[in-house]
């Protein structure tokens, strides 16, 4: 597994780097380094399209890092699951493990990295491979997450057309802070947690920033603006240092970009 990790990065361009097991990572998609503080038993995956950090136990990502410009935005496509073909049987989930889950538990398969933000690369499908995937609420996914998304993509190609390129740095992940219905076992598996919310934090290289939490049980109607928080209370709640390069955290605020009015 680490001789898989070890040439795949080899394969990419580096910017900005991150440490597990006293090895630096080099990954174009994240900003200031990438998260630190996961578990040193994760598996870090580096794809075009994002850099993830898979949890061995819960079979999820602790965290997802992805890149997004005016460039690499799509029409979404085709949504065909498979199991992380770079990991052991033992440390991803695969299809079958969703079997009756949406029913159950009204969730959809919810991307991380978002299928849309890559449409226009060769690589979109890839967003499809279940590390990238978290069972996520339908009013959820469908409503409220999903609208901060276009705007992710909506930025890019606004920002494009109307003056210099802009890119977006986005890192997201789960939270489990309290215990949910988990995945049913069709099979009779194992069973597998389902995260009770979620955090994302969306930045530029000139120092704008919104973080965001979104409980699973936001309703349908709910405006993303309202699931604005600081960066220190994602950073706390996750349990991670997202950005461990930094130097200084003298940030403007990204979420009037993104379409919020003031706090």
């Amino acid at each position: 597994m680490r001789a898989r990790l070890a040439i795949v990065c080899l394969l990419l361009a580096a910017t900005s780097a991150f440490a597990q097991d006293g090895a630096e990572l080099h990954t174009f998609h994240c900003l200031h380094g990438c998260p630190s503080g996961a578990s040193a038993t994760n598996d870090v995956i580096v794809r075009e399209i994002y850099t993830l950090s898979s949890n061995d136990r819960r079979k999820f990502a602790d965290w997802v890092a992805y890149r997004i410009t005016s460039d690499t935005v799509g029409p979404s496509g085709a949504r065909r699951w498979q199991a992380d073909p770079w990991l052991s049987d033992e440390e991803t989930l695969e299809p079958d493990d969703y079997e009756g889950a949406p029913r159950a538990l009204q969730i959809d398969r919810g991307h991380q990295a978002p299928l849309a933000a890559f449409s226009g690369t060769p690589f979109a499908e890839d967003t499809n491979i279940l590390t990238n995937i978290t069972p996520q609420r339908s009013a959820l996914n469908q409503a409220s997450w999903q609208h901060l998304e276009a705007r992710e993509r909506s930025f890019v190609e606004r920002t494009d057309s109307s003056g210099p390129r802009r890119a977006l740095y986005v890192l997201t992940g789960p939270l489990y802070e309290r215990m949910m219905p988990p995945l049913p076992m069709p099979h009779g598996y194992e069973r597998h947690r389902v995260p009770s919310a979620y955090w994302k934090v969306i930045a530029t290289t000139d120092g704008q920033i919104a973080a965001f939490i979104f409980d699973q049980e936001t309703p349908r109607y709910a405006d993303y603006c309202d699931m604005r928080v600081s960066l220190e209370e994602v950073e706390i709640r996750a349990d991670l240092t997202l950005f461990p390069r930094l130097r200084t955290r003298a940030f403007s605020d990204l979420a009037p970009a993104l379409g919020c009015g003031p706090a």
